[in-house]
Protein backbone atom coordinates (compact mmCIF):
# COMPACT_ATOMS: atom_id res chain seq x y z
CA UNK A 1 0.00 0.00 0.00
CA UNK A 2 1.22 3.49 -0.93
CA UNK A 3 0.25 4.58 2.59
CA UNK A 4 2.98 2.42 4.12
CA UNK A 5 5.54 3.71 1.61
CA UNK A 6 4.71 7.18 2.93
CA UNK A 7 5.12 5.94 6.53
CA UNK A 8 8.59 4.53 5.71
CA UNK A 9 9.59 7.73 3.90
CA UNK A 10 8.40 10.03 6.71
CA UNK A 11 9.88 7.75 9.38
CA UNK A 12 13.36 8.33 7.94
CA UNK A 13 12.98 12.01 8.97
CA UNK A 14 12.08 10.91 12.53
CA UNK A 15 14.52 8.05 12.97
CA UNK A 16 14.81 6.05 16.17
CA UNK A 17 18.21 5.94 17.95
CA UNK A 18 19.30 2.31 17.67
CA UNK A 19 18.80 0.22 20.80
CA UNK A 20 16.78 2.90 22.63
CA UNK A 21 13.87 1.37 24.54
CA UNK A 22 11.21 3.43 26.35
CA UNK A 23 8.08 2.26 28.17
CA UNK A 24 4.57 3.77 28.20
CA UNK A 25 4.17 4.54 31.91
CA UNK A 26 1.15 5.62 33.97
CA UNK A 27 0.98 8.85 31.96
CA UNK A 28 2.58 7.94 28.64
CA UNK A 29 6.19 8.26 27.49
CA UNK A 30 8.41 10.68 29.38
CA UNK A 31 12.14 11.36 29.15
CA UNK A 32 14.69 13.93 27.95
CA UNK A 33 13.14 15.84 25.04
CA UNK A 34 16.11 15.10 22.74
CA UNK A 35 15.19 11.39 22.69
CA UNK A 36 11.53 11.79 21.75
CA UNK A 37 11.20 12.86 18.10
CA UNK A 38 10.65 9.31 16.76
CA UNK A 39 8.25 8.51 19.62
CA UNK A 40 6.10 11.54 18.75
CA UNK A 41 5.94 10.62 15.05
CA UNK A 42 4.98 7.05 15.94
CA UNK A 43 2.31 8.14 18.44
CA UNK A 44 0.81 10.17 15.59
CA UNK A 45 0.67 6.93 13.57
CA UNK A 46 -0.84 4.97 16.47
CA UNK A 47 -3.42 7.69 17.25
CA UNK A 48 -4.56 7.49 13.62
CA UNK A 49 -5.04 3.72 13.94
CA UNK A 50 -6.87 4.12 17.26
CA UNK A 51 -9.14 6.72 15.63
CA UNK A 52 -9.92 4.40 12.71
CA UNK A 53 -10.61 1.55 15.13
CA UNK A 54 -12.95 3.55 17.42
CA UNK A 55 -14.47 5.65 14.57
CA UNK A 56 -13.85 8.62 16.89
CA UNK A 57 -11.45 11.51 17.49
CA UNK A 58 -8.35 10.63 19.55
CA UNK A 59 -6.14 13.13 21.41
CA UNK A 60 -2.35 13.36 21.64
CA UNK A 61 -0.94 15.68 24.32
CA UNK A 62 2.73 16.70 24.26
CA UNK A 63 3.78 17.35 27.88
CA UNK A 64 5.93 16.00 30.70
CA UNK A 65 3.68 17.41 33.44
CA UNK A 66 5.71 18.05 36.62
CA UNK A 67 9.05 16.85 35.15
CA UNK A 68 11.91 19.38 34.69
CA UNK A 69 11.90 21.77 31.72
CA UNK A 70 14.42 19.73 29.68
CA UNK A 71 12.14 16.66 29.66
CA UNK A 72 9.08 16.11 27.54
CA UNK A 73 6.52 13.40 26.95
CA UNK A 74 3.35 12.31 25.22
CA UNK A 75 0.04 10.79 26.29
CA UNK A 76 -2.82 9.39 24.23
CA UNK A 77 -6.44 10.34 24.96
CA UNK A 78 -9.36 7.98 24.24
CA UNK A 79 -12.79 9.03 22.83
CA UNK A 80 -14.49 10.10 26.09
CA UNK A 81 -11.44 12.06 27.19
CA UNK A 82 -10.12 9.22 29.35
CA UNK A 83 -6.66 7.62 29.22
CA UNK A 84 -6.01 5.09 26.46
CA UNK A 85 -6.84 1.42 27.23
CA UNK A 86 -4.13 -0.96 28.59
CA UNK A 87 -4.20 -3.03 25.37
CA UNK A 88 -3.29 0.05 23.33
CA UNK A 89 -0.63 1.04 25.87
CA UNK A 90 0.96 -2.27 24.91
CA UNK A 91 0.73 -1.37 21.21
CA UNK A 92 2.28 2.01 22.03
CA UNK A 93 5.31 0.22 23.52
CA UNK A 94 5.68 -2.04 20.48
CA UNK A 95 5.32 0.77 17.94
CA UNK A 96 7.66 3.10 19.87
CA UNK A 97 10.41 0.51 20.27
CA UNK A 98 10.30 -1.17 16.84
CA UNK A 99 13.62 -0.85 15.04
CA UNK A 100 13.44 1.28 11.88
CA UNK A 101 13.03 -1.61 9.41
CA UNK A 102 10.36 -3.32 11.55
CA UNK A 103 8.02 -0.34 12.07
CA UNK A 104 5.65 -1.02 9.14
CA UNK A 105 5.48 -4.71 10.10
CA UNK A 106 4.49 -3.85 13.69
CA UNK A 107 1.82 -1.40 12.45
CA UNK A 108 0.39 -4.10 10.17
CA UNK A 109 0.24 -6.53 13.12
CA UNK A 110 -1.77 -3.98 15.14
CA UNK A 111 -4.09 -3.38 12.14
CA UNK A 112 -4.66 -7.12 11.72
CA UNK A 113 -5.10 -7.91 15.43
CA UNK A 114 -7.57 -5.03 15.93
CA UNK A 115 -9.24 -5.51 12.54
CA UNK A 116 -8.75 -1.81 11.73
CA UNK A 117 -10.60 -0.61 8.63
CA UNK A 118 -7.90 1.42 6.88
CA UNK A 119 -10.42 3.18 4.64
CA UNK A 120 -12.09 4.67 7.76
CA UNK A 121 -11.17 8.36 8.20
CA UNK A 122 -8.90 9.23 11.13
CA UNK A 123 -9.26 12.35 13.29
CA UNK A 124 -6.65 13.38 15.86
CA UNK A 125 -6.55 16.44 18.17
CA UNK A 126 -3.04 17.56 19.19
CA UNK A 127 -2.05 19.92 22.02
CA UNK A 128 1.17 20.95 23.74
CA UNK A 129 2.53 22.63 26.86
CA UNK A 130 4.93 25.59 27.08
CA UNK A 131 8.26 23.72 27.02
CA UNK A 132 10.73 24.98 24.41
CA UNK A 133 10.81 21.49 22.85
CA UNK A 134 7.01 21.11 22.59
CA UNK A 135 6.39 22.92 19.29
CA UNK A 136 8.87 20.77 17.34
CA UNK A 137 7.71 17.56 19.01
CA UNK A 138 4.02 18.26 18.37
CA UNK A 139 4.88 18.80 14.69
CA UNK A 140 6.34 15.27 14.69
CA UNK A 141 2.96 13.99 15.97
CA UNK A 142 1.16 15.88 13.18
CA UNK A 143 3.59 14.34 10.64
CA UNK A 144 2.69 10.88 11.96
CA UNK A 145 -1.05 11.54 11.61
CA UNK A 146 -0.69 12.80 8.03
CA UNK A 147 1.62 9.89 7.03
CA UNK A 148 -1.40 7.57 7.48
CA UNK A 149 -3.74 10.03 5.74
CA UNK A 150 -5.40 11.19 8.97
CA UNK A 151 -6.98 14.58 9.67
CA UNK A 152 -5.53 16.54 12.58
CA UNK A 153 -6.48 19.65 14.48
CA UNK A 154 -3.59 21.43 16.18
CA UNK A 155 -4.83 23.19 19.33
CA UNK A 156 -1.36 24.59 20.04
CA UNK A 157 -0.87 25.66 23.64
CA UNK A 158 -3.48 24.04 25.92
CA UNK A 159 -3.49 22.41 29.35
CA UNK A 160 -3.66 18.61 29.32
CA UNK A 161 -7.23 18.64 30.78
CA UNK A 162 -8.34 21.12 28.11
CA UNK A 163 -7.29 18.70 25.35
CA UNK A 164 -9.09 15.83 27.13
CA UNK A 165 -12.15 18.11 27.27
CA UNK A 166 -11.95 18.94 23.53
CA UNK A 167 -11.84 15.24 22.62
CA UNK A 168 -14.90 14.50 24.78
CA UNK A 169 -16.81 17.47 23.30
CA UNK A 170 -16.07 16.32 19.75
CA UNK A 171 -17.09 12.71 20.37
CA UNK A 172 -20.36 13.67 22.10
CA UNK A 173 -21.26 15.87 19.08
CA UNK A 174 -21.11 18.95 21.33
CA UNK A 175 -23.47 17.63 24.03
CA UNK A 176 -20.64 17.91 26.57
CA UNK A 177 -19.66 21.38 25.36
CA UNK A 178 -18.01 23.30 22.55
CA UNK A 179 -14.60 21.95 21.51
CA UNK A 180 -12.78 25.30 21.81
CA UNK A 181 -10.79 26.96 24.59
CA UNK A 182 -13.36 29.78 24.56
CA UNK A 183 -16.15 27.19 24.96
CA UNK A 184 -14.29 25.57 27.88
CA UNK A 185 -13.81 28.92 29.63
CA UNK A 186 -17.46 29.93 29.13
CA UNK A 187 -18.95 26.63 30.34
CA UNK A 188 -16.88 26.45 33.53
CA UNK A 189 -17.03 30.16 34.43
CA UNK A 190 -20.80 30.50 33.83
CA UNK A 191 -21.44 27.48 36.10
CA UNK A 192 -19.10 28.97 38.75
CA UNK A 193 -20.89 32.36 38.65
CA UNK A 194 -24.30 30.63 38.97
CA UNK A 195 -23.04 28.60 41.96
CA UNK A 196 -21.60 31.57 43.83
CA UNK A 197 -24.21 34.24 43.09
CA UNK A 198 -26.13 33.52 46.31
CA UNK A 199 -23.02 33.28 48.49
CA UNK A 200 -22.42 36.35 50.68
CA UNK A 201 -18.67 36.72 50.21
CA UNK A 202 -16.59 39.80 50.96
CA UNK A 203 -13.85 40.81 48.52
CA UNK A 204 -11.31 39.37 50.97
CA UNK A 205 -13.04 35.97 50.84
CA UNK A 206 -12.93 36.04 47.02
CA UNK A 207 -9.12 36.43 47.08
CA UNK A 208 -7.00 33.45 45.99
CA UNK A 209 -3.27 33.23 45.32
CA UNK A 210 -2.34 30.76 42.55
CA UNK A 211 1.09 29.30 41.74
CA UNK A 212 1.05 28.50 38.00
CA UNK A 213 4.28 26.40 38.15
CA UNK A 214 5.63 28.66 35.36
CA UNK A 215 3.62 26.48 32.98
CA UNK A 216 0.66 26.32 30.64
CA UNK A 217 -1.82 26.52 33.54
CA UNK A 218 -0.79 30.13 34.27
CA UNK A 219 -1.36 31.10 30.64
CA UNK A 220 -4.81 29.48 30.50
CA UNK A 221 -5.91 30.72 33.92
CA UNK A 222 -5.16 34.25 32.67
CA UNK A 223 -7.56 33.61 29.74
CA UNK A 224 -10.21 32.32 32.19
CA UNK A 225 -9.98 35.41 34.45
CA UNK A 226 -11.91 37.71 32.10
CA UNK A 227 -14.84 35.25 32.12
CA UNK A 228 -15.05 35.18 35.94
CA UNK A 229 -16.33 38.78 36.15
CA UNK A 230 -14.61 39.61 39.44
CA UNK A 231 -16.40 36.76 41.24
CA UNK A 232 -12.94 35.42 42.07
CA UNK A 233 -9.91 37.67 42.60
CA UNK A 234 -6.85 35.74 41.48
CA UNK A 235 -3.28 36.78 42.29
CA UNK A 236 -1.16 34.77 39.87
CA UNK A 237 2.44 33.88 40.79
CA UNK A 238 5.03 31.88 38.83
CA UNK A 239 3.28 32.78 35.59
CA UNK A 240 6.21 31.83 33.34
CA UNK A 241 7.38 35.40 32.68
CA UNK A 242 10.62 34.94 34.63
CA UNK A 243 10.87 31.56 36.41
CA UNK A 244 11.65 28.10 35.11
CA UNK A 245 8.92 25.46 34.63
CA UNK A 246 8.34 23.37 37.79
CA UNK A 247 11.56 24.69 39.37
CA UNK A 248 10.94 25.03 43.14
CA UNK A 249 7.25 25.58 42.40
CA UNK A 250 4.16 23.67 41.33
CA UNK A 251 1.91 21.09 43.00
CA UNK A 252 4.49 18.29 43.08
CA UNK A 253 7.14 20.50 44.73
CA UNK A 254 4.67 21.76 47.36
CA UNK A 255 3.34 18.25 48.13
CA UNK A 256 6.78 16.64 48.45
CA UNK A 257 8.62 19.51 50.17
CA UNK A 258 5.65 20.50 52.39
CA UNK A 259 6.36 24.19 51.88
CA UNK A 260 5.20 27.09 49.77
CA UNK A 261 6.79 27.57 46.32
CA UNK A 262 9.41 30.24 45.74
CA UNK A 263 8.20 33.48 44.18
CA UNK A 264 4.93 33.39 46.12
CA UNK A 265 3.84 36.12 48.51
CA UNK A 266 1.01 34.95 50.77
CA UNK A 267 0.12 36.41 54.16
CA UNK A 268 -0.60 34.11 57.14
CA UNK A 269 -4.12 32.65 56.98
CA UNK A 270 -4.65 33.44 53.27
CA UNK A 271 -5.50 30.56 50.99
CA UNK A 272 -3.29 29.60 48.10
CA UNK A 273 -3.04 26.76 45.61
CA UNK A 274 -0.50 25.32 43.18
CA UNK A 275 -1.02 23.75 39.74
CA UNK A 276 1.48 21.31 38.25
CA UNK A 277 3.25 21.89 34.91
CA UNK A 278 0.38 20.77 32.66
CA UNK A 279 -2.41 21.83 35.08
CA UNK A 280 -3.98 18.44 35.81
CA UNK A 281 -3.13 18.50 39.56
CA UNK A 282 -3.89 20.97 42.32
CA UNK A 283 -3.05 21.28 46.02
CA UNK A 284 -4.14 24.00 48.48
CA UNK A 285 -2.23 25.39 51.47
CA UNK A 286 -1.88 28.24 53.98
CA UNK A 287 0.44 29.26 56.82
CA UNK A 288 -0.86 29.92 60.33
CA UNK A 289 0.15 32.99 62.43
CA UNK A 290 3.06 30.98 63.91
CA UNK A 291 4.42 30.38 60.41
CA UNK A 292 3.52 26.67 60.27
CA UNK A 293 2.71 25.37 56.79
CA UNK A 294 -0.60 23.52 56.29
CA UNK A 295 -1.12 21.41 53.14
CA UNK A 296 -4.58 20.45 51.87
CA UNK A 297 -3.84 17.69 49.37
CA UNK A 298 -5.99 15.38 47.25
CA UNK A 299 -7.44 13.62 50.33
CA UNK A 300 -8.65 16.92 51.83
CA UNK A 301 -10.04 17.98 48.44
CA UNK A 302 -11.95 14.69 47.98
CA UNK A 303 -13.38 15.02 51.50
CA UNK A 304 -14.57 18.61 50.93
CA UNK A 305 -16.20 17.78 47.59
CA UNK A 306 -17.87 14.53 48.70
CA UNK A 307 -19.22 16.12 51.93
CA UNK A 308 -20.75 18.93 49.83
CA UNK A 309 -22.26 16.53 47.28
CA UNK A 310 -23.69 14.24 49.99
CA UNK A 311 -25.42 17.23 51.64
CA UNK A 312 -26.89 18.39 48.31
CA UNK A 313 -28.20 14.88 47.53
CA UNK A 314 -29.85 14.79 50.98
CA UNK A 315 -31.42 18.25 50.48
CA UNK A 316 -32.64 17.22 47.01
CA UNK A 317 -33.95 13.91 48.42
CA UNK A 318 -32.13 12.07 45.61
CA UNK A 319 -31.13 8.49 46.38
CA UNK A 320 -27.95 7.93 44.40
CA UNK A 321 -25.00 5.73 45.18
CA UNK A 322 -21.99 7.94 45.82
CA UNK A 323 -18.46 6.77 46.48
CA UNK A 324 -14.95 8.07 46.99
CA UNK A 325 -12.05 6.26 45.31
CA UNK A 326 -8.60 6.45 46.92
CA UNK A 327 -5.26 4.67 46.72
CA UNK A 328 -3.26 3.11 49.55
CA UNK A 329 -1.43 6.48 49.85
CA UNK A 330 -4.60 8.19 51.12
CA UNK A 331 -4.19 9.34 54.71
CA UNK A 332 -5.90 6.94 57.12
CA UNK A 333 -7.71 9.83 58.84
CA UNK A 334 -9.46 10.79 55.59
CA UNK A 335 -10.70 7.22 55.05
CA UNK A 336 -11.94 6.96 58.65
CA UNK A 337 -13.77 10.32 58.39
CA UNK A 338 -15.46 9.42 55.10
CA UNK A 339 -16.54 5.96 56.23
CA UNK A 340 -17.43 6.57 59.88
CA UNK A 341 -18.62 10.20 59.96
CA UNK A 342 -19.91 10.86 56.44
CA UNK A 343 -21.10 7.26 55.87
CA UNK A 344 -19.74 7.37 52.32
CA UNK A 345 -18.48 4.23 50.58
CA UNK A 346 -14.70 4.31 50.06
CA UNK A 347 -12.99 2.11 47.52
CA UNK A 348 -9.23 1.58 47.27
CA UNK A 349 -7.49 0.91 43.93
CA UNK A 350 -3.94 0.50 42.70
CA UNK A 351 -1.88 3.68 42.23
CA UNK A 352 -2.46 5.40 38.88
CA UNK A 353 -5.28 7.70 37.81
CA UNK A 354 -6.61 5.23 35.22
CA UNK A 355 -7.41 2.75 38.02
CA UNK A 356 -9.25 5.39 40.07
CA UNK A 357 -11.17 6.71 37.05
CA UNK A 358 -12.35 3.21 36.16
CA UNK A 359 -13.53 2.49 39.73
CA UNK A 360 -15.32 5.88 39.98
CA UNK A 361 -17.40 5.00 36.89
CA UNK A 362 -19.20 2.33 38.96
CA UNK A 363 -21.01 4.99 41.05
CA UNK A 364 -23.79 7.47 40.20
CA UNK A 365 -21.41 10.07 41.64
CA UNK A 366 -17.79 8.93 41.90
CA UNK A 367 -15.25 11.27 43.51
CA UNK A 368 -11.62 10.29 42.97
CA UNK A 369 -8.39 11.98 43.97
CA UNK A 370 -4.86 10.78 44.40
CA UNK A 371 -3.09 12.33 47.39
CA UNK A 372 -0.93 14.28 44.87
CA UNK A 373 -3.96 16.38 43.88
CA UNK A 374 -4.97 14.68 40.62
CA UNK A 375 -8.67 13.93 40.53
CA UNK A 376 -12.20 14.82 39.53
CA UNK A 377 -15.85 13.78 39.92
CA UNK A 378 -17.68 11.45 37.54
CA UNK A 379 -21.47 11.70 37.21
CA UNK A 380 -23.37 8.92 35.44
CA UNK A 381 -25.70 9.84 32.59
CA UNK A 382 -28.74 8.55 34.52
CA UNK A 383 -27.75 10.70 37.55
CA UNK A 384 -27.40 13.80 35.34
CA UNK A 385 -30.82 13.14 33.82
CA UNK A 386 -32.42 12.65 37.25
CA UNK A 387 -30.90 15.94 38.53
CA UNK A 388 -32.18 17.74 35.43
CA UNK A 389 -35.73 16.31 35.82
CA UNK A 390 -35.83 17.51 39.43
CA UNK A 391 -34.52 20.98 38.51
CA UNK A 392 -37.29 21.31 35.90
CA UNK A 393 -40.06 19.91 38.14
CA UNK A 394 -42.37 22.80 39.18
CA UNK A 395 -43.80 20.79 42.07
CA UNK A 396 -40.44 19.87 43.62
CA UNK A 397 -40.57 22.37 46.49
CA UNK A 398 -38.11 25.21 47.15
CA UNK A 399 -35.39 23.26 49.01
CA UNK A 400 -35.28 20.36 46.55
CA UNK A 401 -35.34 22.69 43.52
CA UNK A 402 -32.51 24.83 44.96
CA UNK A 403 -30.37 21.72 45.67
CA UNK A 404 -31.04 20.38 42.15
CA UNK A 405 -30.06 23.76 40.65
CA UNK A 406 -26.80 23.71 42.64
CA UNK A 407 -26.12 20.11 41.56
CA UNK A 408 -26.69 21.04 37.88
CA UNK A 409 -24.17 23.88 38.02
CA UNK A 410 -21.74 21.75 40.04
CA UNK A 411 -21.80 19.14 37.25
CA UNK A 412 -21.08 21.89 34.70
CA UNK A 413 -18.07 23.26 36.57
CA UNK A 414 -16.51 19.76 36.71
CA UNK A 415 -14.26 18.40 33.92
CA UNK A 416 -15.36 14.76 33.96
CA UNK A 417 -12.77 13.72 31.39
CA UNK A 418 -9.77 13.93 33.72
CA UNK A 419 -8.28 15.72 36.75
CA UNK A 420 -8.18 19.44 35.93
CA UNK A 421 -6.53 22.05 38.17
CA UNK A 422 -8.62 24.97 36.83
CA UNK A 423 -11.93 23.09 37.08
CA UNK A 424 -11.08 21.67 40.53
CA UNK A 425 -10.04 25.14 41.73
CA UNK A 426 -13.38 26.65 40.64
CA UNK A 427 -15.32 23.80 42.29
CA UNK A 428 -13.39 24.16 45.59
CA UNK A 429 -13.81 27.97 45.57
CA UNK A 430 -17.54 27.60 44.90
CA UNK A 431 -17.98 25.10 47.76
CA UNK A 432 -16.08 27.30 50.23
CA UNK A 433 -18.19 30.31 49.17
CA UNK A 434 -21.53 28.44 49.38
CA UNK A 435 -20.68 26.98 52.80
CA UNK A 436 -19.09 30.22 54.03
CA UNK A 437 -16.00 28.23 55.05
CA UNK A 438 -12.48 29.47 55.58
CA UNK A 439 -9.48 27.39 54.51
CA UNK A 440 -8.77 26.79 58.23
CA UNK A 441 -12.29 25.39 58.78
CA UNK A 442 -11.86 23.14 55.75
CA UNK A 443 -8.51 21.92 57.11
CA UNK A 444 -10.11 21.19 60.50
CA UNK A 445 -12.68 18.68 59.08
CA UNK A 446 -10.18 16.00 60.16
CA UNK A 447 -6.50 15.92 61.18
CA UNK A 448 -4.04 14.00 59.03
CA UNK A 449 -2.10 11.22 60.68
CA UNK A 450 1.67 11.83 60.53
CA UNK A 451 3.09 9.93 57.54
CA UNK A 452 6.41 9.21 55.86
CA UNK A 453 7.44 7.93 52.43
CA UNK A 454 10.85 6.37 51.82
CA UNK A 455 12.63 4.55 48.97
CA UNK A 456 14.79 1.42 49.24
CA UNK A 457 17.15 0.52 46.38
CA UNK A 458 16.92 -3.15 45.35
CA UNK A 459 18.60 -5.30 42.72
CA UNK A 460 15.29 -6.10 41.02
CA UNK A 461 11.98 -4.45 41.96
CA UNK A 462 10.06 -7.35 40.38
CA UNK A 463 10.72 -9.52 43.45
CA UNK A 464 7.98 -7.49 45.16
CA UNK A 465 4.51 -8.69 44.24
CA UNK A 466 1.42 -7.08 45.82
CA UNK A 467 -2.30 -7.72 46.27
CA UNK A 468 -5.31 -5.93 47.84
CA UNK A 469 -4.81 -2.70 45.82
CA UNK A 470 -1.06 -2.78 46.65
CA UNK A 471 -1.72 -2.74 50.41
CA UNK A 472 -0.21 -6.20 51.05
CA UNK A 473 2.76 -8.10 49.60
CA UNK A 474 2.59 -11.74 48.50
CA UNK A 475 6.30 -12.01 47.77
CA UNK A 476 9.10 -12.20 48.80
CA UNK A 477 8.27 -14.75 51.50
CA UNK A 478 8.12 -13.37 55.03
CA UNK A 479 7.98 -9.67 54.10
CA UNK A 480 4.27 -9.13 54.81
CA UNK A 481 4.56 -10.99 58.13
CA UNK A 482 7.49 -8.75 59.08
CA UNK A 483 5.49 -5.59 58.19
CA UNK A 484 2.47 -6.84 60.17
CA UNK A 485 4.64 -7.44 63.25
CA UNK A 486 6.23 -3.97 63.01
CA UNK A 487 2.85 -2.21 62.56
CA UNK A 488 1.56 -3.87 65.77
CA UNK A 489 4.23 -2.04 67.79
CA UNK A 490 2.68 1.41 67.17
CA UNK A 491 -0.70 3.10 67.71
CA UNK A 492 -2.96 3.96 64.71
CA UNK A 493 -0.21 2.50 62.54
CA UNK A 494 -0.30 1.35 58.94
CA UNK A 495 2.44 0.56 56.43
CA UNK A 496 2.72 -0.90 52.95
CA UNK A 497 5.41 -1.29 50.29
CA UNK A 498 5.15 -1.38 46.50
CA UNK A 499 7.64 -1.54 43.62
CA UNK A 500 8.28 1.66 41.68
CA UNK A 501 6.88 1.69 38.14
CA UNK A 502 10.00 3.28 36.71
CA UNK A 503 13.16 2.38 38.69
CA UNK A 504 14.63 -0.43 40.81
CA UNK A 505 13.40 0.94 44.11
CA UNK A 506 10.71 -0.14 46.54
CA UNK A 507 8.47 2.63 47.88
CA UNK A 508 7.69 2.47 51.61
CA UNK A 509 4.70 4.25 53.17
CA UNK A 510 4.05 4.47 56.91
CA UNK A 511 1.72 6.37 59.23
CA UNK A 512 1.18 6.32 63.00
CA UNK A 513 -0.02 8.44 65.92
CA UNK A 514 3.13 10.63 66.14
CA UNK A 515 5.78 11.71 63.65
CA UNK A 516 8.46 10.05 65.79
CA UNK A 517 6.63 6.70 65.71
CA UNK A 518 5.89 7.11 62.00
CA UNK A 519 9.56 7.68 61.19
CA UNK A 520 10.61 4.73 63.34
CA UNK A 521 8.08 2.45 61.63
CA UNK A 522 9.09 3.65 58.14
CA UNK A 523 12.74 2.96 58.94
CA UNK A 524 12.07 -0.53 60.35
CA UNK A 525 9.93 -1.47 57.33
CA UNK A 526 12.72 -0.15 55.03
CA UNK A 527 15.18 -2.45 56.81
CA UNK A 528 12.83 -5.42 56.34
CA UNK A 529 12.59 -4.63 52.62
CA UNK A 530 16.35 -4.24 52.35
CA UNK A 531 16.99 -7.60 54.05
CA UNK A 532 14.21 -9.65 52.45
CA UNK A 533 13.91 -8.12 48.97
CA UNK A 534 17.54 -7.85 47.85
CA UNK A 535 18.55 -4.37 48.96
CA UNK A 536 21.66 -2.87 47.34
CA UNK A 537 24.10 -0.28 48.67
CA UNK A 538 24.17 0.81 52.30
CA UNK A 539 21.56 -0.38 54.76
CA UNK A 540 18.82 2.27 55.36
CA UNK A 541 19.78 4.64 58.19
CA UNK A 542 17.36 5.81 60.92
CA UNK A 543 15.66 9.12 60.14
CA UNK A 544 16.49 10.68 63.50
Amino acid sequence: MAMFDEVSKQSSFHSKPEGLCLQYGTAGFRTNAKLLDHIMFRMGLLASLRSKKTKATIGVMVTASHNPEEDNGVKLIDPMGEMVTPMWEGYANRVANAEEGDLVGVLKEVIEKEDVNMSQEASVFVGRDTRSSSAKLSQAVLDGVSALGGHSKDYGLVTTPQLHYMVRCRNTQGRYGEATVEGYCKKLSEAFIELTKNANCTDDQKQLSVDGANGIGALKLHEMESHLKKELHISLFNDGSTGKLNHQCGADFVKVQQRAPIGMLVNPGERACSFDGDADRIVYYYTDPEGNFHLLDGDKIATLISTYLKQLLTQADLHMNMGVVQTAYANGSSTTYLEDTMKVEVRCTKTGVKHLHHAAQEFDLGVYFEANGHGTVLVSQSAEEEIQRLAENPGAGAQRAQAAHLLQNTVNVINQAVGDAISDMLLIEAILAIKGMTVQQWDAIYSDLPNRQLKVKVADRRVIDTTDAERRTVSPAGLQEAIDALVKKYRQARSFVRPSGTEDVVRVYAEADTQENTDALAHEVSLAVYRLAGGVGDEPKPLR
